[in-house]
């Protein structure tokens, strides 16, 4: 019991916390950033990662050990999307953590990135994607943890 209550846990509060660090992310990015929005920008952006690996992780545990069942899950095609969700935000995020990974130099000298405004305003686009998409998440278990679904024939 424990061992299920403890991933269930991490799994929630891993989600809640990549959906902070993305919503920091989308409040500090500027044309024109200071130094520490930069580092926070680039901070925020590997706690997303952490956390969205923890996710990751403590999901396929629960689909596999402290949920309902393989055959629940991969019979419902609500699954699949919540999990295709999941994995077209997760390549979505590469863009900007590529991005915000190139600021890194700049920063331990001191300086904070060039950004030219086509670069800031498709960031910020990108990031609200991720974002919207992380609203729809949530939305998909909670149909599917009470047994809606859409009738197919897998």
């Amino acid at each position: 019991m424990w061992g299920s209550a403890i991933t269930a846990y991490l799994h929630y509060s891993s989600f809640m916390l990549a959906f902070a660090a993305l919503t920091l992310e989308q409040f500090s990015l500027k044309k024109e950033l200071s130094l520490a929005a930069a580092w926070q920008i680039v901070w925020a952006d590997a706690m997303y990662g952490i956390s969205a690996t923890i996710v990751l992780v403590t999901g396929i545990l629960r689909v596999l050990y402290f949920g309902k069942g393989t055959d629940y899950y991969l019979h419902n095609p609500l699954f699949y999307m919540k999990v295709s969700g999941f994995l077209l935000v997760g390549a979505l995020s590469l863009y900007p953590t590529i991005s915000f990974l190139t600021w890194l130099k700049p920063l331990r000298y001191g300086a904070p990135p060039s950004l030219e405004p086509v670069q800031v305003d498709r960031l910020s686009w990108v990031i609200k994607i991720e974002l919207f998409g992380f609203l729809l998440i949530p939305l998909l278990a909670a149909a599917m943890a009470r047994g809606i679904s859409f009738k197919t024939n897998l």
